[in-house]
């Protein structure tokens, strides 16, 4: 810094003001700096920085899965919103979903030194009584049924489901079948409760659920199964990617969509506009949820953000494409 002061011939307090943004500097001054800064090879050390200002301008996000499209993208998109802030993102993935690996999570965060957290959670942890976050530390939850101890953004999983199950029944189908995500994932149940309600709700009879993983795989797997059933003319499936899987299935079996059965997926991956046929589904708006889970915790951050038990649901809405219709006459 002195030697960038000498070539430039400033003092080394005005060097400080221009390497760390602050104002009282004129811009010939400053672009004097640059240049000696450019000249020199001169960069601020951040770290020096950080221990001054208290603040590493790193937000910490923890996780369970990257092998879901919905964590992916979730993650995409805080990272995209950490950065029009100016902050980076260090990921630490956990390899199980137990109390341990979340207290080590935060330990090693910790040494890794980050300003606040964001959790992508969508299984079943953080809404049991064994499983705490570390007091003092600025966290929001994503995608997680959290209970009231944690600032939540999420998308409205119910909402949506209930707009693709409300869908069919307007096209004419008697019920709807549900491809429904792994038992322990908070969005699977809230997705195939508000499915089954829909349709009580409707006076209709839900048929028995099925269940994937999420994966292709898994939904070519129960495609097979109900392709078989002969009153199935309309499925939910709890996610893009199973629907792909299920209609590769009936296709192989002979079953029409939207001819003989009408599918509807969940998120809106960029690549559901190119199925064959074209997958109505529903959208999230994984942007919005990122930004608000950035938003979030940088005004807790600042300590004029929400209070803890707060919930903030992204609303989805419907895309109509080419795999639902009105069941053929008889069926």
């Amino acid at each position: 810094m002195a030697d960038v002061a000498q070539l430039a011939g400033v003092s080394s307090q005005t060097v400080s003001r221009v390497s760390n943004g602050f104002p009282g500097v004129t811009e010939d001054t400053r672009a004097q700096v640059l240049a000696a800064m450019r000249e020199l090879g001169y960069r601020p050390n951040s770290a020096a920085r950080a221990l001054r200002r208290g603040e590493f301008r790193t937000l910490g996000v923890i996780t369970f899965s990257l092998s879901t499209m919905g964590n992916i993208r979730t993650l995409e998109a805080i990272a995209t919103s950490a950065a029009e802030h100016g902050y980076a993102v260090t990921l630490l993935p956990l390899a199980v979903p137990t109390q341990d690996e979340v207290n080590g999570a935060f330990s090693r965060l910790g040494e890794l030194a980050v300003d606040a957290v964001i959790v992508i959670m969508e299984i079943h942890l953080l809404d049991a009584a064994t499983v705490s976050l570390p007091p003092g530390v600025q966290v929001v939850v994503a995608d997680s049924d959290a209970g009231d101890r944690y600032t939540v953004v999420d998308t409205d999983q119910a909402g949506g489901a209930r707009d693709a199950v409300r869908h069919l029944l307007d096209l004419g189908h008697d019920t709807v079948w549900h491809l429904a995500g792994p038992e322990g994932s908070f969005a699977a149940q809230r997705r195939a409760n508000a499915w089954r309600t829909t349709l009580t709700g409707a006076g209709r009879t839900p048929p028995a659920l099925v269940r994937g993983d999420w994966s292709a795989a898994s939904g070519y797997r129960a495609g097979l199964l109900l392709a078989d059933e002969p009153e199935c003319t309309a499925v939910f499936a709890a996610n893009d990617q199973m629907a792909l899987g299920l209609l590769r299935a009936l296709h192989e079996r002979g079953r029409r969509v939207p001819d003989d059965i009408s599918v509807v997926g969940f998120d809106d991956i960029p690549e559901s506009a190119d199925f064959l046929p074209p997958l109505t589904t529903i959208h999230q708006d994984f942007a919005e949820v990122g930004r608000l889970c950035v938003e979030g915790v940088l005004s807790k951050m600042r300590q004029d953000g929400v209070e803890h038990g707060t919930t903030t649901l992204v609303p989805t809405r419907l895309v109509r494409r080419a795999s639902t219709a009105a069941p053929r006459p008889g069926r």
